[in-house]
This record gives C-alpha cells, structure tokens and sequence, in this order.
C-alpha cells in the first residue's frame, strides 16, 4: 500500500495538509485509529459536552497526578474519530493574538509572523460574520473550506456580559479575529447550518471526493526510517503504509511526540529505557508541553432564563428535536455565543485573559449543573509560565503516553489566576448582567482571601483542553528545536509534523483554529510553493498599554 504521501492523523492539521496536496494532484493515504463522525452527538453543536467523553470517540487520556492541583489526574481529551479533536470539541474559533505569531517568529520560527500566517488563516476562511460585525472582509476570507459563523445571541445574559465588559470600562470588538481582539464581544463557531464544521467536513471529505485521497484505519506503531529517510508507517497490524515522498505527522500534540520517540526520534537516553534505537537524538520531542487551564466563575439568577430551563428529560428532547427536524434551536448552537479577551495589568502589551461565556452554570462534561438557573464566565490565564513533558510509558504501541503539564508549577500561575478571579467579580458587579444576578455561586462571597481563591483553583481549576508545543518549531541549529520552519524533522529527512505540536508556544484563545492554519501553511512547504504573500495589514495594540490595565 503506498501513495506520493502519508499523513497520520484525520485531525485538524492532518485533514488540511490532505486536502491542499490532493488540490495539488498528489495521492495521499491518511492513516486514522478512529472512524466515523456520523450521529448527532458530534453534528449537534448543542451535544458538544458526549463525544468528548464517550470511548467511542476520544482517546481516553488523562495526566499524571498534578501536584499543583492537589495530585489531581486532569482528563485530556483528544478525537478518535475522523475530524481529530475538532469533532469533540467546543467548536469555538480563534485565530490567535498577532503578537503569539510574531513572538513564533522572534523564537526560531522564521517565516510564521502574523503578516506571515495571515494570508493562510484568510485562505482556510469561509467567514458568515460580516454583516454582525459591521466590518469589510479585509481582514477575513469568505472563500475558504472553513464555515465560521456566529451565534444569535438571543438569550439576554450574552449581550449583558459584553455590556457589563464595557462598563468596567474594557474596549468592545466587533470581530476579535480581525484587526482587533482585546475586548469584549461576539464569539465565532465553525458551526454552519446548525451543524458542526469540522475538519472532516471541511477538508478531509472533499479530498476524499477527488479519488486522490484514501483513508486507511489503523494505528501507527512507527514510522520506517531507512538511511535516515523516512519511507512509510508501520501500523500495529504488521501493515506498512508506503510514502513515496513524504511521511507528516498529525495525530496530536500527544500522539505526535509519542509516535517520534516509538520510531527512534526523541531524548536519546529516554528512548534507551524503553529499549528502543536511537535513530536522532532530540531532547526537545515531549517537551515543552503547554495548555490553557481556567476556572468556572458560576453565578445564581434572579429569574428563569437561564438555558437550564432545558435542563430536564423534555427540556432536551425538545432541544434534541428541534435540531433533528428544523436545524434549530439551542442545539444548532454551542452556547458560547460571547466572549473577553483583556490584559491583566498595565505593561502587558497585548490579552492575556481570556473569557468564554456561558448561558448556564455546569461542569464542562454536561455531567452536573450547579443550582438550578445561572450564568457562568470560564477564565484562565492565556501564558503560563508552566512547562510539561510527553513521555513514553512503554515501547508498546498501543500503551497511552505519559501526559504531566506540571500545571500550576511556576509561582506567577497563583498570582495570574487571583487576577483572573478578582477582575471577574469586577466585571459581574456591573449593572448590565449584576440586575440578573442572585449570587455568586463559585468560589463563593465568602471566598476572598489568597488561601481562600488558591485553594478554589486547586480543587476546581480544569483544562481548556488545549494541549500543544510538544515538537517545538526552530532553527535548525536550535537543539531543543524538533522541526524546522518547513515542519521537517530535523535529523530526519522526509519527515515532517503539521499539528500544534509544532508550536513553540500557545496562542491566545482556542488551538482549533491556529492547528488548522498549521496544516495549511505546511502543506505549502510540502509542495515548495512560495509562502503565500505576507499581509501589510497592521493589527491594534492598546494605545495605551503601557501604563493602563484597560
């Protein structure tokens, strides 16, 4: 079995890098462990808290114990299912902040700048919210395979928090992906037609239509390297899986660097535990692991409005059929329809809070709501100083990686987090959302000293799910660099990685969009196309931000 290219992983990066290389006239073979994303757990925007937690359709990964959590093992799900982890996840979409790219640029990652990565991100766009935003498109593509819509925002508590945002006296943005994030605002979904967008939809089907593009279930158990080349992908079955041009990988930024180091690629004496050859020693494969972790800020309503009017067995069938027959209704939304994205002291230069806001007060699992009608605001610092490995557990395959983010473990984690809380209760006390506010729910009014909010935060702090940096983009000269600014293995020829592993450090916001931009410019560099032409668009910076926190 063999193809010019063979992709690992059906996922965000894996389905766009499929997609511009069958465009291209190229035969690809994307090897995928999970399958399919029928059903309406995953097409229901709605339904977004079961797929994550359903065996069928994530990997079932958890963390280590987290000693900065009280030993608490964190799940950290990833889609088994084609469309990767954007048929599970919140469907939120996030460009990034211009100064994460240029920040990529200053660390190594020549040619990944904003003015770079922009043009790609208009590229992969196909965005339904100019008209809302009251804005051009110059900033934005309309083309793209990506649908990106916004929500109606009928429920009165998603206005009330942009409102209340505002007369803490923070900007508002009309598109937070354009030319302007910090502020309060609208957030964006790739939700088309009341449906999820995924990557499966976007790219990876209509690369399949052009017979170019075939999927191959099974997992990976290493690449084969011969003579420091990789040649194809060995599956756990015996299959092998033949490349002749390249091998990407894209199976996660936690599967990704277990991959590498099963195949020889990774810290040298780590990889002589497990007994397995050393094909390049890169200490940086695992390393370097980053996430976003934040705490939900729940808050008792007055009156019923909440979305846990729904909260019941009719209340959901209702829901449920609305969206089966009609394509509407609270289900044909993932109900973070509003958003922030501040900076957390004057001297900060550009967000590094974010907020995603909730018309109900419930775990992110869907498993428990907290006390009948309520609101709740997630926030977390944007960039932690915290750095966590990717190791292996063994040289079996099919055993799970050793997953430890080491949340928590730098000292301005506690003291960013006690900001996040105190500009929070800031914001609710303002007259646009405290008139539908009963009372705080968590951490509580009576939680106000330091030990009171940290050991909030150690019980309930939670992943955003947004795992990356595990195969750091760098000069190639850079020895805790894994890949080059091309996405080559270095040391390794043949072997490139598309997925946010690649990045050196986390973006601000939600990872879905940047992965895809990822696996969209790589294939560019795949192909030896020039980049596409850099933009001359100029973002906005807080005029003021060195001397004001707003």
């Amino acid at each position: 079995m063999n193809a010019d290219y063979v992709i690992v992983g059906a996922g965000s990066g894996g389905s766009a890098v499929a997609y511009r290389l069958a465009e291209a006239g190229k035969s690809v073979i994307v090897v995928e462990f999970g399958g399919t994303d029928a059903g309406p757990f995953i097409q229901m925007p709605g339904a977004l808290s079961y797929p994550m937690n359903m065996a069928r359709y994530d990997w079932g990964l958890q963390s280590e114990p987290e000693p900065g959590l009280g030993g608490r093992r964190l799940a950290t799900p990833r889609g088994k299912v084609i469309g990767g982890s954007s048929s599970v996840n919140g469907m939120v979409y996030v460009r990034g902040h211009a100064g994460d790219f240029d920040h990529w640029a200053d660390s190594g990652a020549d040619g990944w700048s904003y003015a770079d990565v922009l043009p790609y991100f208009k590229r992969m766009e196909h965005w339904h919210g100019a008209e809302d935003a009251g804005t051009g498109t110059d900033w934005r593509g309309t083309d793209g395979p990506l649908h990106i819509s916004r929500g109606k925002r009928e429920n009165p508590l998603f206005d009330a928090f942009i409102d209340a945002g505002r007369q803490a006296g923070y900007p508002v943005t009309r598109d937070y992906n354009g030319a302007q994030q910090e502020g309060f605002g609208a957030f964006e979904a790739t939700i088309w037609r009341g449906e999820r967008w995924s990557a499966a939809k976007a790219y990876l089907k209509p690369a399949m239509k052009t017979g170019r593009v075939a999927l191959h279930k099974g997992l990976a158990a290493r690449v084969i390297i011969e003579q420091g080349r990789a040649r194809g992908v060995e599956l756990v079955d015996g299959t092998r899986v033949m490349a002749t041009q390249e091998v990407i990988l894209a199976a996660s930024s936690l599967n990704t660097p277990k991959l590498l180091m099963l195949s020889g690629i990774g810290p040298g004496a780590h990889l002589s535990e497990h007994g397995i050859e050393l094909v390049a020693d890169r200490p940086g494969v695992g390393s370097n692991l980053q996430d976003h972790l934040e705490v939900y800020m729940q808050f008792a309503t007055k009156d019923p409005i909440s979305l846990f009017k729904y909260w019941n067995l009719w209340g959901k069938a209702w829901v449920g059929a609305q969206w089966l027959f009609f394509g509407t209704g609270p289900g044909a939304s993932n109900q973070f329809e509003s958003c922030g994205f501040i900076r957390s002291a004057a001297g900060v230069d550009y967000p590094d809070i974010q907020y995603h806001f909730l018309p109900i007060a419930v775990r992110y699992d869907g498993k428990a709501v907290a006390e009948g009608h309520g609101f709740q605001a997630h926030v977390g610092p944007m960039r932690s100083k915290s750095r966590g490995t990717v190791r292996l557990k063994s040289g079996d395959p099919v055993a799970a990686p050793e997953i430890r983010f080491n949340y928590m473990s730098h000292p301005d984690d506690w003291s960013e987090f006690r900001t996040c809380i105190q500009l929070t209760r800031e914001i609710m006390a303002q007259p646009a959302i405290a008139r539908y506010t009963k009372h705080e729910i968590q951490p509580g009014s009576g939680a106000q000293s330091d030990a009171d909010i940290d050991a909030f935060i150690t019980e309930h702090a939670e992943s955003a799910y947004h795992p990356c940096g595990t195969a750091r983009m760098g000069r190639a000269d850079d020895p805790m660099a894994v890949v080059d600014p091309q996405g080559r293995v270095i040391g390794v020829d043949g072997l490139r990685v598309a997925d946010s592993s690649i990045f050196p450090r986390i973006t601000n916001g939600n990872l879905n969009g940047p992965s895809i931009m990822v696996g969209e410019k790589i294939a560019d560099h795949i192909l030896g196309r020039d980049p596409l032409p850099a933009s001359n668009l100029q973002p906005w910076f807080n005029p003021a931000w060195k001397t004001s926190q707003r």
